[in-house]
This record gives structure tokens, C-alpha cells and sequence, in this order.
């Protein structure tokens, strides 16, 4: 079996600290090649090869798309198998697609290499941490999982600098090399070693647990995915359209990047009071409330105007992004608990990956269908209301839970 040997040492708090040290360093390493550094590059790209960038910008997003929908696929595996042998393949892979689309020759195979990335951020991005930490930490999740998000969230502020030095010292392509050969450097040896523990049995108390196709066809988990998509649809999409947003308000480029980034500071602060956040608030209100807190910053951005407030409302918008990655990440064992993590929060995910892949566009699109991105921004307040309203109803019947938990 893949996920035991004697070889491997035993779950002690010295072993839990590799494990949440090694997914932290990789996590930032992962997300800062995979993602991050093809925002800093695609102007570059385009202006070099003469390739549209809507059609670089339709590579990227179908690259999240495939992760989405081979969620389901590497939540079964994680559930059976554990992450270290599906991280580290995971990582080559991703190596290997970026040194693809590093040295693309044209727009077709820079799609395929693309796609190959997508296959790779299946296994390499939070999906299997978060199911990682989840199963290895029990109780103590929460925290592992608020130390996690924290780091991750390093992965734009040391990667876009590094990557725009790497370009215009070495150009794109150069550029994504060094970044593949990081990959390889770092990211392999660290899953293959630092996640070397016994991956835990997947137990649970109940006489006759809820089989994981039963829970997924519930009215509970049913309203969890719709709601969680819609929520996170609306803050893709006001997020990745906040610059022309305020383009349209007269707010210029630099100070558009200082918006952004205050949003960056929301977003630590509001993971660091996410433990206390929970353990003060039950499930159902703790979901309606982040996902009223999207409507109303959403409405505060729509409905306000100056630079001042703007950039309050920004990091006020920023924590709520924070807290809803976690909210996410323990959406499923809050309601299910530990047993089919994997699978469950695969399948959880999936659609939430596909809402922010196409959610930008979605949002651009209804700009320019309504006018402008204020009325655009007032559609996603409505969504994100549905949201919290749908939130109510996300948490089974104590009977259920308790069969379905672990």
C-alpha cells in the first residue's frame, strides 16, 4: 500500500511540525509559479509573440477549469492513499508544464502545456494540503489550516517581484525555466520527505456511516456547493475587476495597486481571527455571516466612491476573502467531519474552482451588458445575498451529521 510502510516515521508533534513547515514552503512555491507569475508575464508574452491576450488569459483559466474538474478524482485518492505520492508526482508535473510553456513554440501548444498545469494544480494546490492537514491534525485543523492559508498568502507578495526581476533580466521564457527548475529543486524533495507519516485510518463512530454518494445527494451538501458558488463567483468576479472598476471612477493605475494590496493585508488579518471567529460562532451562522460579509463589502465598494473609503472598504473586503478560504476549507468537516474528506471536499470544490475560473469574464461581461461595473457590482450583491440566505440551510440534522462524522 502507498500510504503505509514501516519505514516511515511515527505521527509525533515533531512530525506534524514537518508536515505543516513542508506544505507551507511548497504551498507558497506552487501557487507563486502556477498562478502568480503568469499575471506579471502575460503582457510580456503577448507583446513578444503577437498572441492575443484574451487567448493567454483562456489558457489560464482553462488550466483551473481541469484542476476543477479532476477534484472529484484526487479527493478519492487522498481518502485512500494520502498526499505524498500524488503532491510529489504532482510536482514534477507541474515542473514539466511550465518548462512547456516556457518553450512553446506556438499558441496551440502553449494551450496544451496549460492544460498539462491544470492537471498539476489538481494535486499540488490546497485541495490535497488542506485534506493533508485535515486528516493529520484532527482536532487541531483549524489552526494548522489558518497557518497554512497565511503562508500561502506570501506566494504573490514573493513571486510577482521575483518573477517581473526574473523577466526583465532573462525574458519570459527564461524567466519561466528558473521557475520550473524551482519546481523541481524545492517543491519534489519537500513532499517526497517532509510528508513521510503514516496516513491515518479514515474511522468514525457510527454503527452505519452515511456512505459519501448519500451525503453529496443531500439537500445540505446540495445547498453548500450552490452557495459557496455563488459567493465565490461574486468575489472572483469583483476582485479580478476591481482595477478598470476604478479605471472607471478616475482612480488611476498606482493607486488601483495600492487598493489591491491593502486588500492582500485584509486577507492575512482576517485569517489570523478566523480560530476565534469559529470557535464563537456556530456552523450556520458562521456561514451566513461570511457570506453576508461578501454582499455587504461588495455594496460598500458599489456604493462608495472616494479613494479614503475605497481603500477601508478594501481591507474590510479582504478579510472577508480570508476567512471564506477557510470557511471552505472546513466546510466539510464542520458539517461531516473527517470521514470521505477527500472525496466530499473534492467534489465541494470542483464547482467552486470552475465559478473563479470564469467568474472574471462573467463579470466583464455583465459590465459591459449593464453599462459600467457599478451595476455590475450590484448583481453580485444579490448573489452573494443568496449565498447567506442559502447558508442557513447548509448544515444537516444532528442524526445525519453524527452518522457522517469521524
Amino acid at each position: 500500500m502507498l500510504a503505509t510502510g514501516p519505514a516511515r516515521p511515527a505521527r509525533t508533534r515533531r512530525g506534524l511540525r514537518r508536515v505543516l513547515g513542508t506544505l507551507c514552503l511548497t504551498e507558497i512555491t506552487s501557487w507563486g509559479v502556477l498562478y502568480y507569475a503568469f499575471p506579471v508575464l502575460a503582457a510580456r508574452i503577448s507583446i513578444d509573440t503577437g498572441w492575443p491576450v484574451t487567448s493567454l488569459m483562456a489558457a489560464f483559466s482553462l488550466s483551473l477549469v481541469v484542476s476543477g474538474l479532476l477534484g472529484i478524482a484526487v479527493g478519492r485518492w487522498l481518502d485512500r492513499y494520502g498526499p505524498r505520492w500524488l503532491m510529489s508526482a504532482g510536482s514534477l508535473l507541474s515542473a514539466l508544464s511550465v518548462t512547456g510553456i516556457a518553450l512553446a513554440p506556438g499558441l496551440t501548444m502553449f494551450l496544451v502545456a496549460w492544460v498539462v498545469a491544470g492537471v498539476a494544480m489538481s494535486a499540488v494546490l490546497y485541495a490535497p494540503a488542506f485534506a493533508a492537514l485535515t486528516r493529520w491534525f484532527g482536532d487541531q485543523r483549524v489552526k494548522a489550516l489558518t497557518v497554512l492559508t497565511l503562508a500561502a498568502g506570501l506566494a504573490s507578495t514573493v513571486f510577482a517581484p521575483l518573477t517581473a526581476a526574473l523577466e526583465a533580466e532573462l525574458g519570459w521564457r527564461h524567466a519561466y525555466l528558473v521557475l520550473a527548475a524551482l519546481l523541481v529543486a524545492v517543491t519534489v524533495p519537500a513532499h517526497l520527505i517532509g510528508l513521510r507519516l503514516p496516513w491515518p485510518p479514515s474511522a468514525t463512530t457510527a454503527a452505519h456511516p452515511v456512505p459519501p454518494l448519500a451525503i453529496i445527494r443531500s439537500r445540505p451538501f446540495l445547498s453548500l456547493v450552490l452557495a459557496l458558488v455563488l459567493a465565490s463567483g461574486a468575489s472572483h468576479a469583483v476582485l479580478i475587476n476591481l482595477v478598470p472598476l476604478l479605471g472607471e471612477r478616475g482612480i488611476g493605475p498606482g493607486a488601483a495597486a495600492v487598493v489591491l494590496g491593502v486588500g492582500g493585508v485584509g486577507q492575512v488579518l482576517g485569517r489570523l481571527g478566523y480560530p476565534r471567529f469559529a470557535d464563537r460562532l456556530g456552523v450556520r451562522v458562521r456561514t451566513a455571516a461570511v457570506l453576508g460579509g461578501i454582499a455587504v463589502t461588495t455594496a460598500l465598494l458599489a456604493a462608495l466612491t472616494s479613494l479614503a473609503t475605497v481603500i477601508v472598504v478594501a481591507v474590510l473586503a479582504g478579510m472577508v476573502r480570508g476567512v471564506f478560504t477557510l470557511l471552505q476549507a472546513t466546510a466539510v468537516t464542520d458539517r461531516w467531519g473527517v470521514r470521505h474528506y477527500g472525496t466530499l471536499s473534492g467534489t465541494l470544490s470542483a464547482p467552486l474552482t470552475l465559478a473563479a475560473a470564469v467568474a472574471p469574464f462573467i463579470g466583464a461581461a455583465l459590465a459591459a451588458q449593464l453599462g459600467g461595473y457599478t451595476p455590475m457590482l450590484w448583481t453580485m450583491v444579490a448573489l452573494a445575498s443568496v449565498a447567506a440566505v442559502l447558508g442557513l440551510i447548509t448544515v444537516p440534522r444532528p442524526r445525519n451529521s453524527a452518522n457522517g462524522s469521524g
